[in-house]
């Protein structure tokens, strides 16, 4: 299975690229389909400026302003993944669907390796609290 590569972060709603023990992997969520005109894209809705709203709860579609909640937009993506595994080496290429799991406090994709089935996480990344002095 070959997967299709992202050719620029506007077709992305969510892309990282880590390294992971010593091993690494690249994420990526394209952009899902608007479900009522078939033609748009559901993206984040953008403010007067024209900066996307980081924090919004719903998705929009860019053709026809139809309006999706975050969970029922994500629900509908795949996370598609190229790795290497820590563990054995493996480089593989998987996609799964785009499911976030609290382990150890944080929000984390886990997938298999192919090969050795160890686990591989994926772990959103936090913003540090300032400290105060």
């Amino acid at each position: 299975m070959s997967l299709i590569e992202p050719t620029s972060m506007e077709q992305c709603a969510y892309f990282t690229r880590r390294a992971i023990g010593n091993g690494q992997a690249m994420v990526w969520v394209f952009k899902n389909k608007c479900l009522k005109c078939k033609e748009g894209v559901m993206e984040k809705p953008k403010d007067d400026k024209g900066k996307t709203k980081i924090r919004a709860k719903e998705y929009v579609c860019s053709n026809c302003g139809h309006v999706v909640s975050k969970e029922e937009n994500e629900e509908k993506s795949f996370a598609n993944i190229k790795y290497t595994c820590p563990e054995c080496k493996n480089e593989g290429e998987l996609q799964t669907p785009f499911k976030r799991k609290k382990i150890d406090g944080a929000d984390t994709l886990r997938f298999q390796c192919q090969k050795c089935n160890a686990n591989i996480d994926v772990t959103k990344k936090m913003k540090k609290k300032k400290e105060k002095k």
